[in-house]
């Protein structure tokens, strides 16, 4: 390891131990960042490590709000903007219990390479609350979306900060927040994407990080002539992001074998058809089940209780779309050990990085979640191209926009290893292709 990267990462332990999914993070990026360090040493004449690991500014207020019941509640909000270096600061809201500043950090440092990465113009940020939508009404909801608001509309703008939505943050929750944005400021700016078809909206935004990652998915296995027809792909969670990644896996001949949730996982050796699928996002979207009740409705199916499907069963392809750190080092052991050849990640930071190095050492496919998940945010920027155009493009051409700008950021990542001496090894590529955008462009725009 570089004796600059060294220096950094031991000054950031020392000052935030607790932060435990932020140093995670941290050292897998500048692990990679070694290998161009020693070479030009402006980005350490500039301090531009010491730069990138603290965000540029940190918002954290209440949010009271009222129940049915007219009992008050105190949740904590965050916003946590990290680097505008190459654009406003871009990225989503999550309403989670598991929500803290760790997490954001750790989220939005993420969220500045992957921007980075789509080629659009902008900057990393990442934002919350300890809040949990799910048993809430929708007048609950509503009630905490507009004391949220009432505190972050003076923190963001189009031109400044763009949040989104993420986990607990859907279509219900950022109608919430726009029109109280709305009515604070008189404004109908594009400072929220992930909104509704008819007030600015962009098609294929539910479906982009899914899609977007099948997409980096066949780039990969591309280099070797390779496709999906006919594989064995494992897939975690039920939500949004898996629903669609199982959906375009579907469209492209794969064998789908598993979805899941923090209960269980279902494996099904027939396959998830479009008809099992369809099931899977009424139980989700609109029972709000578990996927459990999956294996009552197919019989050929079974649930696992309390395990993830990784080794559960034989596959070809694995797609974790749950959450961070769902890939263990014995996970990935198991994976190889049942013939994977490829990992790509839908969610943020699924792999540990004891397993991250297993991949790398084994020499097998892996698109790191920066570059592989991707799709969603670009589909942002998308959106607000259109808005602030006053255009709205078909499904087909953000679909192609899509496509092609996960096949770019494949071939970024990719270029960058070569460069750096390890051709394939796209965690190396994705890292330095993300990095050296930004730290030039905050070189340039100095201190």
């Amino acid at each position: 390891m570089n004796s600059y990267v060294a220096k950094v990462l031991e000054d950031l332990q020392k000052k935030q131990p607790w932060e435990k999914e932020f140093l995670q993070a941290v050292e897998e990026v500048l692990s990679s960042l070694s290998l161009i360090l020693e070479k030009d040493k402006k980005y350490e004449e500039n301090k531009i490590l010491e730069r990138m690991v603290v965000p540029e500014r940190t918002i954290l207020f209440q949010v009271p709000w009222y129940d049915d019941k007219g009992e008050l509640h105190v949740n904590q909000g965050y916003r946590v903007q990290f680097n505008s270096a190459i654009g406003p600061y871009k990225g989503g809201l999550r309403f989670h219990p598991s929500v803290n500043l760790g997490i954001l950090k750790f989220l939005g440092f993420e969220q500045v390479f992957k921007n980075s990465l789509t080629t659009l113009p902008m900057g990393g940020g990442k934002g919350g609350s300890n809040f949990d939508p799910k048993g809430k009404s929708d007048n609950e909801v509503r009630s905490f979306c507009r004391s949220f608001m009432t505190e972050l509309y003076r923190h963001i703008g189009e031109n400044v900060d763009v949040p989104a939505g993420d986990i607990g943050v859907g279509g219900r929750e950022i109608g919430f927040l726009f029109g109280q944005y709305k009515r604070i400021v008189d404004s109908y700016d594009s400072v929220l994407t992930g909104k509704g078809l008819a007030w600015g909206g962009s098609l294929i935004r539910p479906e982009a990080t899914g899609y977007g990652n099948v997409y980096f998915c066949q780039e990969m296995l591309a280099t070797k002539k390779d496709g999906l027809d006919g594989k064995r792909v494992l897939v975690s969670g039920s939500g949004n992001v898996a629903q669609y990644t199982v959906e375009k896996l579907i469209q492209n001949g794969a064998k789908v074998l598993s979805m899941s949730d923090s209960n269980g996982a279902i494996i099904d050796e027939d396959g998830i058809d479009a008809e099992k699928l369809a099931f899977v996002m009424e139980l989700k979207n609109v029972k709000r089940g578990r996927i459990s009740e999956y294996a009552k409705q197919f019989k050929n199916a079974k649930y696992v209780e309390g395990k993830r499907p990784w080794g559960l069963v034989k596959a070809d392809i694995a797609m974790p779309s749950a959450t961070q750190n769902e890939i263990e080092l014995e996970d990935a052991k198991a994976l190889l050990a049942n013939g994977c050849m490829c990992v790509s990640e839908g969610a943020n930071m699924p792999s540990t990085n004891e397993a991250i190095k297993l991949y790398v050492e084994a020499g097998i496919h892996y698109g790191p979640a920066k570059a592989a998940n991707a799709g969603g945010v670009a589909t942002s920027g998308l959106e607000m191209s259109q808005n602030a155009i006053r255009l709205s493009w078909t499904r087909e051409e953000v679909d192609e926009k899509l496509h092609n700008i996960m096949r770019s950021i494949h071939q970024n990542a990719a270029n960058a290893a070569e460069e750096v001496g390890t051709p394939g090894n796209l965690v190396n590529g994705a890292n330095i292709a993300g990095f050296k955008k930004v730290a030039d462009a905050m070189i340039a725009q100095g201190v």
